[in-house]
């Protein structure tokens, strides 16, 4: 780039160069600065005009003199300026080859950078200093995406760690169940059944994990279709599905307005689904949770609402990645950590939004806004 700069600056110059000396020597030839000016006609009065004064006429031998040398000066001013054009021409070469490094020089400095950032050490910034021009937007836009890989490549760790996890463990009780059951040779039936059961209730739990991390990277990866749906419906439906087990659960209130949008239904209503599952287990004793769809201008809203434990309102952002929650104080009943986390993936796919509020009384109001399917 810094030869194209050099090679660029240099032919512009050379050209400009050469297209002012051509219009100088055109000018001196064809121009009449040498010859005198016409002398003005005499002011007779009323005398007969007599016809204007004519150039004296030289002889032919002092004509060709003078046309020689006006020739020979014409070639010498043309063979100067070809001179001084080339001395300038390369010291332009010079000096946009100095000035194209000087330009460069940020330039190389990032790439130097960048060629020493991995994904394991991410931390490194370019921290660009000087005027506020394009490089210094390049490499500020560059760290932008730099503090963007950093934070998905450690919720990418957290997710891995912490999925090893939830799956070890489930893995682990197992095996030490059924050690148990080995080591007693004269076991009684009843604690064996008993040890199917635990078995049977921990290999429950390690296929919803294994379906919920299925739902989220398929939601990360996309929609491969979409039909019309109304929110409104999936969620009608979700919860009329929900009504066989509402004892014990909390009050519940609706306001499903019609909310069209385009997408999967089935992930459409999975995030619908995650979404109440949510609120009901994560509320408090005698509390209630309120589902309502919207339109606006261009987009769709699904708002699910609930009482609960006060929630910091720093800790709201976290619980929108996978596996985290708040804490045994926050539940009523074991969950994944995978429910929001799925809720915004889906949302993602559907080139919408998640946004949590957390209610100052306690409890939390997520609103999802997804682009109008009409």
């Amino acid at each position: 780039m810094r030869l194209r700069l050099t090679l660029l600056y240099g032919g512009l110059f050379l050209a400009t160069g050469a297209l002012l000396v051509g219009l100088v020597y055109l000018l001196v030839v064809y121009s009449a600065f040498g010859a005198p000016p016409a002398p003005p006609a005499p002011d007779v009065g009323g005398l007969p005009e007599l016809p204007a004064p004519q150039p004296p006429v030289l002889a032919p031998a002092l004509q060709d003199q003078l046309d020689l040398q006006r020739a020979a000066s014409l070639r010498g001013l043309l063979i100067s300026s070809g001179l001084a054009l080339t001395i300038t021409a390369a010291g332009s070469v010079l000096l946009g080859w100095l000035v194209a490094g000087r330009v460069l020089c940020p330039l190389a400095t990032m790439t130097a950078t960048v060629r020493r950032i991995t994904a394991d050490d991410l931390h490194r910034r370019l921290a660009a200093s000087g005027p506020d021009d394009e490089l210094k937007e390049l490499a500020d836009t560059f760290d932008d995406l730099l503090d963007r890989l950093e934070r998905a490549f450690g919720a990418q760790r957290r997710f891995v760690a912490n999925a090893s996890h939830e799956l070890r463990t489930p893995l682990t009780l197992q095996r030490a169940a059924i050690e148990v059951a080995l080591a007693d040779t004269d076991a009684p039936r009843g604690s064996l059944r008993e040890t199917l059961r635990r078995l049977l209730a921990s290999g429950e739990h390690q296929e919803r994990i294994i379906e919920a991390l299925l739902t989220l990277a398929r939601s990360q990866q996309g929609l491969a279709r979409r039909r019309d749906v109304d929110l409104a419906e999936v969620a009608l439906a979700v919860l009329d599905a929900d009504v066989a087990v509402r004892d014990g659960r909390p009050a519940m209130a609706t306001a499903l307005a019609p909310a069209p949008v385009a997408g999967d239904p089935e992930l459409l209503e999975r995030m619908v689904a995650n979404l109440i599952s949510n609120s009901e287990r994560h509320n408090v004793p005698d509390g209630w949770v309120h589902v309502a769809t919207s339109t606006g201008p261009g987009c769709v809203m699904l708002e699910v609402a609930n009482s609960g434990p006060v929630i910091p309102p720093d800790q709201v952002a976290g619980l929108l990645e996978p596996f985290r929650t708040l804490g045994p104080a926050r539940t009523r009943e074991r969950g994944l950590g995978l429910g929001l986390s799925i809720v915004a993936a889906i949302a993602q796919a559907h080139g919408g939004t998640v946004a949590l509020h957390p209610r100052a009384e306690g409890g939390l109001d997520v609103r999802v806004t997804l682009p109008s399917g009409t």
